[in-house]
């Protein structure tokens, strides 16, 4: 069985070396199309590759290029009520010749609808009868019968994908704008809640410039951060970490007695609490650090943020 997956994914990954080195001028001329469009991207299909298109409509939907599946046998009694003038129809049939599929291009002619046909078949006639045509040949499906759509379906999926990065990078579309239409995912809490919204606020572990090391040790203990703020919330004068403990114990022969202050890091990294959840993870791996203190708009220390304290 291991071989036989194998060679399904040598055959899919082949078969879509071969449609990308047949992407032309078409394809970029689908893109400013839809990128110019003032008004929806239609997406339509039968059987497997209606399935294809409902997948391929939610992620233009998802990036920035509004999009709606339309079931084409439906479109024929009635839902063709559904396309105005103004939206780019993408039609998908790998034979070219689907019948449900063809029965929608005289209305699309009729309405001046921009349309982009998706098949394997260069010379089929909704190939011939589409504004652009996007080539999605395969040499040879997955299915050992030649018969159920494999590399096919693969393909088209795979030339969807590319439409739509291809308008997400024209229309620069950002992490913010995928949060915006993705508000219940973790990436989406990430680039909408502010770190004022998760910090940790309450029994901070402060202690003095004088404090003894059996005290810091306590307060680190009591304030379960793995850390403790030297100062006050108005004047930090540093902090420290418990790694800075371990290196403190095997630099020094008698840590017990030796200052506070010639352990603690006088330059720790401070975010303001307005400041995205995003933006303080970015800033904590890109200084490969765990911990941020947090200020308000009045350089008084208000809270700390840890990464690996959210979920």
């Amino acid at each position: 069985m291991k071989s036989i997956a194998q060679k399904v994914f040598d055959i899919e990954i082949a078969s879509l070396q071969y449609v990308a080195s047949m992407i032309d001028e078409q394809f970029s001329q689908a893109v400013d199309a839809i990128l110019n469009s003032n008004g929806k991207l239609v997406v339509c299909g039968m059987g497997k590759s209606g399935h294809i298109s409902k997948k391929i409509s939610a992620t233009f939907t998802s990036t920035g290029t509004p999009s709606f599946f339309m079931h084409p046998a439906e479109a024929f009694h009635g839902d063709l009520g559904m396309i105005s003038e103004q939206d780019v129809v993408i039609l998908i049939s790998y034979s070219g010749e689907t019948e449900e599929v063809l029965k929608i291009v005289p209305y699309l002619q009729y309405n001046k609808n921009v349309f982009v046909a998706i098949t394997g078949n260069p010379n089929s006639t909704l190939a011939k009868n589409a504004t652009y045509h996007l080539n999605v040949c395969v040499k040879q499906e997955a299915c050992p019968l030649e018969l159920a759509p494999t590399s096919s379906t693969t393909a088209t999926l795979v030339m969807g994908d590319a439409l739509a990065v291809a308008l997400m990078t024209a229309r620069d579309f950002s992490p913010a704008d995928f949060a915006r239409f993705h508000p219940g995912g973790r990436l989406g809490r990430k680039l909408l809640v502010r770190v004022k919204d998760l910090m940790r606020t309450d029994k901070l572990p402060f202690i003095d410039t004088t404090a003894t090391f059996t005290q810091l040790v306590l307060q680190m203990s009591e304030g379960k951060l793995g850390m403790v703020i030297v100062g006050t919330p108005t004047n930090v004068a540093g902090v420290i970490t418990d790694g800075d403990l371990r290196r403190g114990l095997v630099k020094y022969n008698d840590i017990h007695h030796l200052p506070i202050t010639d352990l603690m890091n006088t330059n720790p990294r401070i975010i303001n609490e307005h400041e995205l959840v995003y933006d303080a993870e970015a800033l904590m791996m890109e200084c490969k650090i765990t911990t941020l203190l947090v200020h308000n708009d009045d350089n008084i220390l208000t809270g700390v943020y840890q990464i690996f304290n959210q979920a």
